[in-house]
């Protein structure tokens, strides 16, 4: 078998969001973003704080294909949602103090975004969620609604992004092993990115492949007596992984196809607790499984592959041009040491 992770863990250092370089001028946005906020909000708004959260928060992000780099942050409002039963009200507080920052600025349903183009095209974007933090139940609740959306298209969510932060970053005691987690995450991030669409919810969610990683993730190491440390296996690890994404997809009746189909439920650990897959039509749901059944075969593949030139060469099919293929001439003819020792899975 093939020896592949060193080319794992160059793919991941070509893909990953570095905080302190890659992010530099992402997070200079953000904070020109949060004085504009700061100096030019309303008298009449509530006071308030900020965090960063998504992707950034966990350490989860990636270098977008398509060039559009995004931050999200939170904004809690000291308010109760009672005193403001139109989250859209809340929300205007911070449009029209941003709204002029940009050309590109605008009241989504979950959020704000304010987008700077290069050439006319998105380079960045900074996503503004709103939420009513002093409530009597002493919950967060998100602010769901637009400009001009009707009465059934507005609502306060409850959520809870700090501690599904703290819950993400918390998983995994062993720092090597969170270093696994976070990679496989990406890798997953990368998948999505090589071979889905991205209209509409034709592709997973960051967030979905995040909690099923973080539901269904087992640490692959094995212990080498040579050196005294374990030795990390990403490809396993992913094919662990998508066997019981695989496993996970069940049959049920659809009413609005009257038809059995097979779907898979991923829900949210904390608050809404909601199934992150849910948006996604039966038509998008086979695809994910075909797509899912076709990274666990090129995984199964590669990693059974004595040669790692013909092995990474099967992986750029899921992951994309930049998972490294080492030349032939340095491959061909060399064979893999075994590592002495027992698997372990955290």
């Amino acid at each position: 078998m093939a020896n592949v992770q060193k080319q794992f863990e160059e793919f991941h250092e070509k893909i990953q969001l570095k905080d302190m370089e890659d992010n530099k001028e992402l997070r200079e946005k953000r904070d020109i973003i949060l004085n504009r906020l700061k100096n030019n909000i309303s008298s009449d708004a509530a006071s308030y704080s900020h965090f960063n959260q998504g992707s950034y928060a966990i350490g989860t992000g990636i270098k977008p294909i398509d060039g559009e780099y995004d931050i999200d942050v939170g904004i809690k409002f000291n308010i109760s949602k009672d005193d403001y039963p139109d989250p859209v009200e809340v929300k205007k507080w911070v449009y029209e103090a941003v709204k002029d920052h940009t050309s590109n600025v605008e009241m989504r349903r979950p959020c704000i975004t304010v987008t700077y183009l290069k050439n006319g095209e998105p380079e960045f974007h900074v996503d503004l969620a709103i939420y009513a933090a002093n409530n009597s139940d002493n919950k967060l609740y998100l602010a769901r609604g637009k400009l001009n959306s009707s009465v059934d298209n507005k609502a306060w969510e409850v959520s809870n992004p700090l501690d599904l932060i703290s819950l993400i970053n918390s998983q995994f005691d062993d720092s090597e092993d969170k270093k696994q987690f976070r990679r496989i995450i990406r890798y997953l991030k990368r998948w999505k990115d090589v071979k889905f669409t991205t209209d509409g919810n034709a592709a997973p969610t960051g967030i979905a492949l995040t909690i099923s990683a973080y539901d269904y993730l087992k640490i692959s190491k094995q212990y080498d007596y040579a050196t005294g440390k374990y030795k990390y296996d990403d490809i396993q690890a992913l094919y662990d992984l998508s066997v019981s994404l695989l496993n996970r997809f069940n049959h049920e009746y659809s009413e609005d196809e009257e038809r059995i189909v097979e779907r898979i439920h991923i829900y949210l650990p904390t608050e809404p607790n909601n199934d992150l897959f849910e948006k996604m039509t039966n038509k998008q749901m086979e695809d994910l499984k075909k797509k899912i059944e076709n990274l666990k075969a090129v995984l199964w593949t590669a990693k059974n592959e004595t040669d790692p030139h013909e092995a990474c060469k099967k992986l750029t099919d899921v992951f994309g041009e930049e998972f490294p293929v080492p030349p032939k001439e340095e491959t061909g003819q060399k064979k893999t040491a075994a590592i002495i020792g027992t698997s372990h899975s955290a």
